[in-house]
């Protein structure tokens, strides 16, 4: 008998062992996140300690305290509330917090040295950079070039932030150029290079605290976001805010100016690094969303719009130098400048509508070229992910070869150029192009190649077609 309790025992223990295994993997997943009080949405790192009641329920100290404070010194005589009828009191056993996950504040690792995204003997250097950019970006030089070096520098002021006394400072950046120039996809290219969290926001949507829109901190929410709700991988990613040029001051307008000027001002204490607390999850504060505090001192912000408008500033600048008598410059010498964006200067963007403590955050300013024919037509091919090579695979998955000629890609840069809407004129005019090949050549297991020519683009012919194993070659009409 003696023996058989034992073996009971054993038994026994290994099952209670098996059981705390179990319940110790459940909770790897939630010991990852931060616990939120359920009444004032603050997490554990804010509030302090939290207090567990039943199904899941965190409540702070400061809110349990509140809540014993207005028992106590309150007016009402709960005992006789239960006399009342139709009063019903909540059960806490029917109430269960269910917080998304991407409303979840990643913990902080305790006593682990913060570690940069970007190790400094790991970072590519500004030429390496550029030339990864090169793949994807077709011209743009000095912008690829300056953007290089200013991230280069960014990360190497991260990896150096406690070394010595010598504090670098932040290098934001403008980028000033007309649309479809490149200035989203060159930063999405930058962000997937160095791995690092990035997000892409619209100013347009941005407004003063209080009224409909989306508050300023909501682009530091979306890059935790894109972070993992990680505040500390957060706190090294970059930030592209798209359209700057729609927070210009409004001129001649009486009314308060909540998407302009008001918001440029609730954005230099981001710029320019400071303790910021942002919704997680969400665009906006409220009640039923934690909050996280953010750091902005290591974010990167990038700046980029169109300025419609801003050539003519520069050109009322420049007219006004011109000089009187022989070998003076003409007034219209400007007119067809392409690159008049290149002279813009600091006062002009003033006059645009830009405040100087906005511009003064953002010290790196460089331009986007517009694109000509030739560089349109080099969009068409070369970069890794051209638009050519992407038509082309897939009339590869049905087994037909498609090819351009260079009529045909100078025919199409030409009807772009006439768009006015840079390269993304290119993808619209191609499509119309491609609809009536990608509706026939599934019905035709025959056909084999089809070669797109000048004629067919400037509708005076059709494309080439060659059929399976033939070398007649016949025009479609």
């Amino acid at each position: 008998m003696a023996d058989k309790d034992k073996t009971f025992d054993n038994v026994t223990e290994k099952m209670d062992d098996t059981k705390v295994t179990v319940e110790d993997t459940g909770k790897k997943e939630d010991d990852e996140y931060e616990k939120v009080c359920f009444i004032c949405r603050r997490p554990e790192s804010v509030a302090g300690k939290m207090i567990n009641l039943p199904n899941n329920i965190c409540v702070c100290g400061d809110c349990m305290q509140k809540s014993f404070d207005i028992m106590n010194n309150g007016q009402i005589d709960y005992s006789q509330l239960m006399n009342i009828p139709g009063m019903q009191f909540i059960n806490l056993s029917d109430v269960e917090q269910t917080v998304p996950k991407q409303q979840k504040i990643k913990k902080k690792k305790e006593k682990e040295e913060r570690k940069p995204l970007v190790d400094i003997n790991h970072l590519p250097a500004p030429h390496k950079i550029k030339a990864r950019l090169d793949e994807y970006v077709v011209g743009q030089e000095h912008a690829k070039k300056a953007m290089s070096v200013a991230v280069y520098n960014h990360y190497k002021r991260v990896a150096t932030d406690t070394m010595d006394e010598i504090e670098i400072e932040k290098s934001n950046m403008l980028m000033i150029g007309p649309t479809g120039s490149g200035k989203t996809y060159l930063v999405k290219t930058l962000a997937r290079l160095l791995d690092v969290p990035l997000a892409i926001t619209d100013a347009t949507s941005l407004t003063e605290a209080g009224y409909i829109g989306d508050d300023i901190e909501s682009v530091v929410s979306k890059l935790l976001a894109a972070a993992d709700n990680d505040v500390e991988k957060a706190e090294q990613g970059i930030i592209f805010i798209d359209e700057i040029d729609k927070l210009a001051k409004k001129r001649n307008s009486n009314q308060r100016d909540v998407s302009g000027e008001s918001v440029q001002q609730g954005m230099l204490k981001l710029l320019e690094g400071s303790q910021v607390e942002v919704p997680v999850g969400a665009n906006s504060k409220n009640a039923m969303v934690p909050l996280a505090t953010v750091n902005t001192r290591n974010i990167l912000f990038i700046c980029g719009g169109a300025f419609p408008d801003l050539d003519g500033i520069i050109k009322e600048r420049l007219k006004k130098q011109s000089s009187i008598g022989f070998g003076a410059e003409l007034k219209d010498k400007y007119d067809h400048d392409k690159k008049i964006l290149e002279k813009v200067t600091l006062e002009d963007l003033r006059k645009f509508g830009m405040i100087p403590e906005f511009l003064g955050r953002l010290p790196i300013v460089f331009t986007l070229q517009g694109l000509s024919e030739d560089m349109l037509v080099q969009i068409l091919k070369e970069p890794k992910n051209a638009i050519l090579k992407q038509y082309q695979k897939l009339l590869a998955l049905d087994e037909v070869k498609l090819s351009f000629d260079d009529g045909a890609l100078h025919a199409i840069a030409a009807k772009a150029i006439k768009k006015d809407t840079g390269a993304r004129a290119l993808r619209a005019i191609i499509e119309e192009f491609m609809l009536d090949i990608m509706y026939e050549i599934p019905k035709d297991d025959s056909i084999g190649e089809v070669t797109i020519t000048r004629e067919y683009i400037e509708g005076t012919g059709g494309p080439v077609i060659a059929l399976r194993g033939q070398k007649v070659m016949r025009i479609g009409s």
